[in-house]
């Protein structure tokens, strides 16, 4: 891999460590994806499946010789934390701007319900969209961007983590294809910058805040989808031109 600020204690290119290590954290979200979906919408079992998978992803870092979460390319250098912040507002705004271009085209209408955003209800929606953002993150990116060969190179890395990041969603392969068509979309962009920068912050930032941004309109600009497989394709065209603005921007000095 590329060279990295922090290096690993002890880096373990196993492949029946990485093996092990994937599938159990692909368990663990999988597990409390099919409750939230599936079997029990709303119970407290859903969320703390996918709280756990974040509390257990450290140890296992360790396991593969990385400092705990730099397994999965998640670092504290200031740097990339202003990376986040940037990546957020970026996606948050880019959201939004999806909502519209939705309304101008009849794709979405104003819903027949009432805002309610609150300062309580926004922190809520803070923490209930970054957890299970940064845990697909961490399965679908991180692993895969510290533990695979740079051999492999950027391209082929950003399209088998957006393969996997489309995999992931096993309760949406029967939504039709433009599900997996706008899935894969996210996938690339998402990819494409964990890869450019070299950190997995970056990836969180567009997926973290593309989720945010969903919750902040219900609550602020509720809407009506009257087109669902056009809202998706719209929604896969915001992350292509995010993808081209990833690939434009500079990255940052001193990173491979």
């Amino acid at each position: 891999m590329p060279n990295r600020d922090t290096p690993p204690l002890r880096p373990d290119r196993s492949w029946s460590r990485f093996a092990a290590v994937f599938v159990l954290l692909f368990v663990l979200y999988q597990a409390s994806e099919s409750l939230q979906t599936r079997f029990a919408p709303g119970h407290a079992a859903g969320p703390a499946l996918m709280f756990a998978m974040l509390l257990v992803a450290w140890p296992l870092g360790r396991w593969l010789g990385w400092r705990g979460y730099d397994a999965y390319a998640l670092d504290l250098r200031p740097a990339s934390l202003w990376l986040l912040l940037a990546g957020l507002v970026v996606a948050v705004a880019a959201k939004m701007l999806t909502l519209q271009v939705g309304k101008q085209l009849g794709i979405l209408a104003a819903a027949d319900q009432v805002a309610h955003l609150s300062l309580s209800w926004a922190a809520l929606a803070l923490l209930t969209t970054f957890v299970p953002s940064i845990a697909e993150d961490i399965l679908t990116r991180g692993i895969v961007l510290r533990s695979l060969p740079s051999s492999l190179g950027p391209w082929s890395f950003v399209l088998l983590s957006a393969l996997l990041y489309t995999a992931n969603h096993l309760w949406r392969f029967d939504w039709g294809w433009t599900e997996q068509f706008r899935l894969f979309c996210l996938g690339l962009a998402y990819a494409a910058a964990a890869w450019r920068w070299q950190t997995l912050w970056a990836a969180v930032a567009l997926h973290w805040g593309w989720n945010l941004g969903s919750a902040l309109a219900d609550g602020m600009l509720p809407v009506d989808v009257v087109d669902v497989p056009g809202f998706r394709l719209i929604s896969a065209g915001a992350h292509l031109l995010l993808l081209v603005l990833v690939l434009l921007l500079p990255r940052r000095a001193g990173r491979a």
